[in-house]
């Protein structure tokens, strides 16, 4: 009993670590190892501004998130996230005129506790001028075992509209099928483990009515197949370094493999390491690599006609390193309480693109990009 009631300190401890820095494109494997299934949420309140810069694309905007327990079972939450884009990419520049538009984005939540089981749903809604987004989530996670292992089940269904500024006669759909399955494992006091699997259907319009392909040199509409299916594999392990009965710092490293019908496979590698300085400080740091080849229809410039074809660099043989830091101050704290904390986060990211060529220079493309996060957390 000593070794799992350490063991599940230390899940705690680390999902504190990374809980805030792994929210991205692949989800928060390491809040699923920090969050007893049996316990419902904190209450919180967040605040952030955010800046990317990159590409000839800048967005930036504010962010909030509120959650609140209104029994003891059951949590309810809201999140409010903006974008003000405003967009020179090498796709614009090179095929129409740069823009400015706003995206706006809505979540509700609710989280209900019922024996080992934590139940979570949630719809999330979005909306810029030429396309709307929404989708409904369910999530269960499950502990088994005495509490050494959770086992996680998710299911989100979207639907988008999508239309096209100055063509108010374009209108078409897409729509969106997930499934999630994964499960973390406490192997040691100090170490933990998180296995995650992802299968998604699509299927609709799923390119863009603004960009071009290029056949023979000559500029044709972008033609991209109406279904795709992928499916992706994620591990992950993460260790105290400190010492016995005291984590002060912690290592991390996951890996992710990627494959569709439109023939992509991706790969992606991080590495990261986090430590406390002092009662107040905590920083973080990371690396992360990604690499992927093309899909089946894409070509920089096809020298036959086709069914499908696109120009989209998405889809293109590319890779990217992305080194990322972050810095958290502790300023108020009550234990069992409350506590208030500001926080900083800083990513530079590199893409380089194989065939994909910046066709004002001949050269394969290639461009730097940049994330700023300065935020205000809050439990009470």
């Amino acid at each position: 009993m000593a070794a799992t009631r350490e063991a599940r300190r230390l899940a705690r401890l680390l999902g504190g670590l990374f809980g805030s820095l792994f929210g991205g494109l692949f989800g928060n494997l390491f809040a699923i190892g920090g969050a007893r299934a049996v316990d419902l949420p904190e209450d919180r309140a967040e605040a952030m501004i955010h800046l990317y810069d990159g590409g000839g694309t800048r967005a930036s905007g504010p962010a909030v998130l509120v959650r609140k327990s209104v029994a003891d079972r059951v949590a309810l939450s809201g999140n409010f996230y903006v974008d003000m884009v405003s967009n020179a990419s090498i796709d614009v520049v090179t095929q129409a005129s740069p823009y400015k538009e706003k995206r706006t984005e809505y979540t509700l939540g609710a989280d209900y506790v019922v024996r080992d089981s934590l139940i979570k749903v949630s719809t999330t809604h979005s909306h810029e001028p030429d396309y709307s987004a929404g989708s409904a989530s369910l999530d269960i996670s499950q502990d088994v075992f005495g509490g050494m292992t959770t086992v996680n089940l998710g299911f989100t269904r979207g639907s988008d509209t999508v239309g096209k500024k100055g063509s108010p006669d374009f209108v078409d759909h897409a729509g969106h099928w997930q499934y999630r399955l994964g499960a973390t494992q406490i192997l040691t006091p100090h170490w933990l483990a998180s296995a995650n699997f992802e299968a998604v259907a699509d299927d609709g319009f799923l390119g863009s009515p603004y960009r071009a392909a290029r056949v023979f040199g000559a500029a044709v509409p972008e033609r991209d197949p109406r279904t795709r299916s992928s499916r992706a594999a994620e591990f992950r392990v993460i260790g105290d370094l400190g010492n016995p009965g005291e984590a002060r710092s912690a290592v991390h490293g996951s890996w992710r493999y990627f494959w569709d019908t439109w023939n992509i496979r991706a790969q992606t590698g991080e590495l990261g390491y986090s430590r406390y300085f002092g009662e107040s400080f905590l920083g973080d740091a990371f690396v992360r690599f990604y690499s992927q080849t093309h899909a089946l229809f894409y070509s920089d410039n096809a020298t036959s006609e086709t069914l499908y074809v696109s120009r989209n660099r998405q889809l293109s043989t590319f890779h990217s390193i992305t080194l990322g830091t972050k810095l958290t101050y502790t300023y108020l704290q009550v234990p069992g309480k409350y506590d208030v904390k500001f926080n900083g986060a800083f990513d530079l990211m590199q893409f380089k693109y194989a065939d994909f060529t910046d066709i004002r220079s001949g050269t394969p493309y290639k461009f730097t990009g940049k994330v700023l996060q300065l935020y205000v957390t809050s439990t009470f």
